[in-house]
């Protein structure tokens, strides 16, 4: 393993892949082409999954010690509220959303690598590179000049503009949005609404969305239809305020204000043999719902512990072609789903304004709807039905492709291994003998004394069988494993 994996962008979803990899004991190298990380808020939301998967990289507390606990979401039409969306009802650890601006996810994420024995190579960018059968060829720029990197693989995390993707020639299929938007980071005076809690409000004009960034701190988004984008100005984000939220806010102090459009764009494929991409270099689409930053980053914990597995000579690299297929149908799922609530959210016919009012009313006064729409949020209901890794079944909840709730801290050093849940048997302890470069060395409390779960890396199920029926655990294992085992 002394050719590195090279990571290309030190945003969130490029850190958190070094992260993994250098956890796992992967040599890897991590360039970005610009000389700071960035200062601007951007992306604020973590939802629980992601905060699950920081646990087990071993860096949560700092992200749960820096952000704001937010534990609901108000909709509201002017100063009446439509319907309330409790968090707390999440069936996770971390029943609440985080905000934290993306600047300190960076600060954050970066630091914690530097532990790792990792630090990013800024002011560097790759400007070629030829796809071997054994490795990736890259030609670096520095400012002392160039340099020729062999690579084991080269995994494009440069955003939506991914030069990674660009040179593969993949296409970036998909649409721009005729809608623009306005955006400001500002003090607030004057807010009736909980201080902690985003807020959406409707008018006959459009629609204004609160995002509370910090204790004093706050997002503002309006949309201003299909008006020419520009800059806003503080006057212009306060008569919209005026014209749509409740009355009585005063907005001051603005950080950061900017205008955006939303496109939704996405690869069919997240791989071409040695090269990888991740994150918005994959795929992007409208920030309703603040899934964008959270799905790149779990596109990197999903890669990393295969990567890791397939480097490291314990499984075969036919474990590697999941990737693309696991997570491109998670992007399509939050491509459709981000696409119907940005149009929910934007109705312009009064009409149908009323009507939609009326259906969300109806709708958050059902508590199974709430706590379904919370848990889509979360994130906890991202599964892999039709991943390649799947096998078995059993009975009730936790299927194959479907995440398990076992609370598991991995350590720096280790090396990523299923984990087994089952009854103390034989049978049992003669499997953990058996493969132990891919197994924990101990027994997990399966969720029903009756069954047997094999668990990934990443939390999900890979296998499950009724108990007793050891031989699909075997197969499994056998398919993956490098090693011959008796």
């Amino acid at each position: 393993m002394s050719k590195p994996v090279l990571v290309i962008g030190a945003g969130p979803v490029g850190l958190t892949m070094a992260i993994e990899l250098a956890r796992y004991g992967v040599p890897v190298r991590i360039i970005d082409k610009l000389p700071t990380r960035t200062t601007q808020s951007r992306a604020l939301a973590i939802w629980p999954r992601t905060l699950e998967l920081l646990q087990a990289a071993g860096c949560v507390e700092t992200f749960v010690a820096h952000g704001l606990h937010t534990k609901a979401l108000g909709i509201y039409w002017r100063n009446k509220i439509l319907g309330c969306l409790s968090f707390t009802t999440i069936p996770s650890e971390f029943d609440y959303l985080l905000m934290l601006p993306q600047s300190e996810t960076e600060r954050l994420l970066e630091e914690y690598l530097k532990t790792l024995g990792c630090t990013v190579e800024r002011e560097t960018e790759i400007t070629d590179f030829l796809d071997k059968a054994e490795s990736v060829l890259c030609t670096l720029k520095h400012k002392e000049g160039n340099e020729q990197l062999e690579a084991a693989w080269l995994i494009g995390c440069d955003g939506a503009h991914s030069f990674v993707r660009s040179r593969l020639g993949i296409v970036f299929e998909g649409d721009t949005i005729p809608i623009n938007f306005l955006l400001a980071d500002v003090r607030i005076t004057g807010l009736s609404i909980p201080s902690d809690e985003p807020a959406i409000f409707w008018s006959s004009d459009g629609v204004v969305m609160i995002f509370p960034i910090s204790h004093d701190r706050y997002r503002i988004i309006a949309d201003i239809g299909s008006n020419p984008a520009h800059m806003p100005h503080l006057e212009e984000m306060q008569t919209i305020i005026n014209q749509r939220g409740p009355g009585g806010i005063a907005l001051s102090d603005p950080i950061w204000l900017s205008s955006f459009n939303i496109n939704e764009r996405k690869v069919r494929e997240y791989r071409k043999n040695r090269v990888f991409l991740a994150g918005d270099a994959a795929h992007v689409h409208s920030p309703a719902g603040g899934q964008g930053m959270n799905i790149g980053m779990q596109d990197a914990f999903n890669l990393a512990w295969k990567l890791a597995l397939v480097e490291q000579g314990k499984a075969k690299p036919f474990l590697l072609d999941s990737y693309s297929i696991e997570r491109n149908g998670v992007a399509q799922q939050i491509l459709s789903v981000s696409r119907w609530m940005t149009k929910v959210v934007l109705v312009r016919n009064h009409q149908l304004q009323r009507m939609r009012n009326v259906i969300v009313k109806l709708f958050f006064s059902i508590p199974i709807i709430r706590r379904a729409l919370a848990n889509r949020l979360s994130g906890i209901r991202i599964n892999y039905p039709d991943s390649p890794l799947n096998a078995g079944s059993i009975r009730g909840l936790y299927s194959p492709g479907e995440r398990l709730p076992i609370k598991h801290h991995f350590h720096r050093g280790d090396t990523p291994r299923f984990l087994l849940a089952a009854k103390h048997n034989v049978k049992a302890r003669n499997m953990l003998l058996r493969y132990t470069s891919l197994l924990e060395p101990e027994l997990y409390a399966p969720p029903y004394a009756n069954g047997i779960w094999l668990i990934r890396p990443d939390g999900y199920v890979a296998v499950a069988a009724q108990g007793g029926d050891w031989t699909i655990i075997d197969t499994f294992l056998s398919s993956i494993s490098v090693k011959k085992h008796q």
